[in-house]
C-alpha cells in the first residue's frame, strides 16, 4: 500500500476516532444531567429510561468500533492493513474505503457468513 492510501485510511480512522470518543463526552454528559426522580409524572420517567437505554446500547456498538478502529490503526503501523487475515491476499480499495476496520477480503467474508449460518 502506498504512503498517501496509508495517510488516507490513517486520518480517516482517527477522525471516526475522535468523532465515537465524543459521543461517549456526550453521553455522560446527558446522562448526568437528566435524573428520572425529578420527574413527576411516570410516563416521563419510562419515557427518559427508554431513551438512556438506547443510548447505552449505541455506545457499547460504539466501544466495540473503538476496538476495531485502534486494531486497524496497529495494523496500519505495522505494514498488515490491507491484507486479509483469512487468505493472506489483498484486500479491494473499494471495500477499505467502504469498511476500514475489515480483516478479510470479500471472498473470504462471504464464505465465513454462509458457514455463520
Amino acid at each position: 500500500m502506498r504512503k498517501l492510501e496509508s495517510e488516507r485510511y490513517r486520518r480517516a480512522l482517527n477522525a471516526q476516532l475522535a468523532e465515537l470518543l465524543g459521543h461517549g463526552e456526550d453521553t455522560v454528559q446527558e446522562l448526568r444531567r437528566r435524573r428520572p426522580e425529578e420527574l413527576p409524572d411516570p410516563t416521563d420517567r419510562a419515557s427518559l429510561e427508554t431513551d438512556r437505554s438506547r443510548a447505552l446500547r449505541l455506545r457499547d456498538r460504539d466501544r466495540r468500533l473503538i476496538g476495531k478502529i485502534q486494531q486497524a490503526l496497529e495494523r496500519l503501523e505495522s505494514g498488515t492493513f490491507g491484507v486479509c487475515e483469512s487468505c493472506g491476499g489483498s484486500i479491494s480499495a473499494a471495500r477499505l474505503r467502504a469498511r476500514p476496520v475489515t480483516t478479510l477480503c470479500i471472498e473470504c467474508k462471504r464464505e465465513a457468513e454462509r458457514e455463520g449460518r
